[in-house]
């Protein structure tokens, strides 16, 4: 089942990496009392996920701050080792977006955004989607309906505060 608007988000342990390596975040926790911006995306360092997707948030990170998001959060299946050097690669943790693995797909598969293609090495990989999660509750979600990032881009979701 995909989620919708209003639907409470599923607690999940993703993965970052800190001071001392890699370290589980609770998503219900990070999402406890906040105001959240979550985006996912098929994978780390792949074409549109680079250049169109990421940028978008990036771009918009500070007005989403000015509209009382506490947090932005890039969701991917991938390992929290891929996440911090992607982040750093692309600029969006200077900007103060936050990197989290979802390593084996729990997230995705719970939240019913996963596809594959196999003969790219893509298995539950996350569709690409953006949703506003306000105590855990999503108000605002747009999952990308055809190739490219047009409906889940930062400026879409930031338009729609």
């Amino acid at each position: 089942m995909t989620i919708a608007e209003g639907s409470k988000l599923p607690d999940a342990t993703l993965l970052c990496m800190g001071e001392n390596g890699a370290e589980t975040v609770s998503l219900a926790d990070r999402l406890k009392g906040r105001k959240v911006v979550i985006f996912g995306l098929p994978g780390a360092y792949t074409g549109t996920c680079s250049t169109a997707h990421v940028p978008s948030f990036i771009r918009t990170a500070k007005g989403f701050a000015e509209k009382g998001v506490d947090e932005i959060i890039c969701v991917a299946v991938n390992d929290p080792f891929v996440m911090k050097a992607w982040g750093e690669a692309t600029g969006a943790t200077a900007a103060g977006i936050t990197m989290l693995g979802d390593a084996d797909a729990s997230f995705s598969k719970a939240i019913g955004m996963t596809f594959d293609v196999p003969h790219l090495g893509f298995f539950a990989r996350s569709k690409r989607y953006s949703l506003l999660a306000e105590d855990g509750v999503v108000t605002k979600f747009n999952p990308e309906t055809g190739p490219g990032c047009e409906i889940s881009a930062g400026e879409h979701l930031l338009a729609q505060l």
